[in-house]
């Protein structure tokens, strides 16, 4: 279920942060703030792994941007659906 909704997962606290924040710097990162990593804080990560975290996701989004900007086109499995993908990898069901 990670692939396609990490909020039916059943995370950790923690997890669950960093996932909301990922989100957060991908899509709204002009609107980043201070409570963005209070929130972090808050469910116990530490300054080194906010800075971990955050050049992690960055890294992937800088990625995603020289691909989309360069035609890259995706792996096939990358854009199968929900459903195909539940029945090509019975290992993973939810």
């Amino acid at each position: 279920m990670l692939v396609f909704d990490y909020r039916n997962c059943n995370f950790s606290e923690i997890d669950t942060a960093l996932c909301e924040y990922a989100v957060e710097l991908t899509c709204r990162p002009a609107e980043m703030s201070q409570a963005n990593i209070d929130r972090l804080r808050k469910v116990g990560l530490a300054d080194d792994q906010i800075t971990v975290a955050t050049q992690v996701i960055s890294y992937f989004n800088y990625i995603n941007r020289i691909a989309d900007g360069l035609g890259v086109d995706l792996e096939d499995w990358m854009t199968t659906s929900e459903e195909s993908w539940k029945s090509e990898k019975p290992n993973w069901r939810s």
